[in-house]
């Protein structure tokens, strides 16, 4: 069965006074059948969580576009745009008076399969006919405390520790990149990127039965709603990317000339 793959970008500035989430899927300048979706959030006085989210998205478009599959790897290629992607925003904090961060999710999508990398606390979910396959492990305090069993899960909604980031791009200390892959493909297969301001109102089973009953734009909308009426007036920058696959349409038989 011919695979296709619908995708959708979604981003909401929230209850806050700057958006500083960055999200973007774009293909690859010469090579049919890739594609890559890059979501960062940003964090850091005078516009500075912005500046950082822009430069992962800058770094994953520069280095996609120089991505040669004969000669470099997936795993090679993302951590690269992460790890240059924090040399900059680094640099940055030296240069300036603003104090810029980021969070990273980078997902790969090629014939051969799909690969992702990321640091922080924004998540990648991996979906199949809507039951969740695997997703991200936030690197965050309360998420350090939920797998000691200091706290429970649903504590750290409500933790006031809850945004201390124990790995990010800028930081002192260089991005734990994390990196995974799905070899095989099927119908059904979706994949979320999304911050925290949006996964933060949601449990795994509701993510998964809104993107497999909707078309992804359809899917974005909704959760962005649902996330906006949950957060009550305190809602964080939101920023989303979903990638679905989907059966591709048969092709169009040729026309045939009367008489032919």
């Amino acid at each position: 069965m011919a695979l296709s793959v619908a995708t959708c970008v979604a981003r909401h500035q929230g209850d806050r006074r700057e958006q500083q989430d960055r999200v973007e899927i774009f293909g690859h300048p010469t090579m049919g059948g890739m594609m890559m979706a890059v979501l960062a959030d940003g964090m850091g006085g005078h516009s500075g969580g912005a500046m950082a989210a822009e430069q992962v998205l800058l770094k994953a478009r520069q280095n996609f576009e120089m991505y040669a599959p004969r000669s470099e790897t997936p795993e090679h290629l993302l951590r690269e745009i992460i790890e240059e992607a924090h040399l900059v925003i680094k640099l940055t904090r030296f240069t300036s008076e603003k104090d810029p961060h980021s969070t990273a999710v980078v997902l790969l999508v090629q014939p051969g399969g799909i690969d992702w990398a990321h640091c922080g606390d924004s998540r990648l979910y991996h979906f199949r006919q809507g039951q969740l396959v695997s997703k991200t492990e936030d690197q965050s305090l309360v998420e350090q405390l939920v797998r000691k069993g200091v706290i429970s899960a649903e504590a750290a909604i409500d933790h006031p520790h809850r945004n201390v980031l124990l790995s990010c791009l800028g930081a002192e200390n260089p991005p734990k990149v994390i990196h995974g892959k799905v070899g095989e493909l099927r119908v059904g297969d979706a994949f979320l990127l999304c911050s925290d301001g949006l996964w933060a109102y949601f449990d795994d089973a509701e993510l998964g039965r809104a993107i497999a009953e909707r078309p992804p734009r359809e899917a974005a909308e909704w959760l962005i709603g649902q996330a906006r009426e949950r957060a009550d007036g305190e809602g964080d920058n939101i920023s989303v990317a979903i990638v679905k696959l989907v059966e591709a349409p048969p092709p169009e038989k040729p026309l045939r000339r009367p008489g032919a």
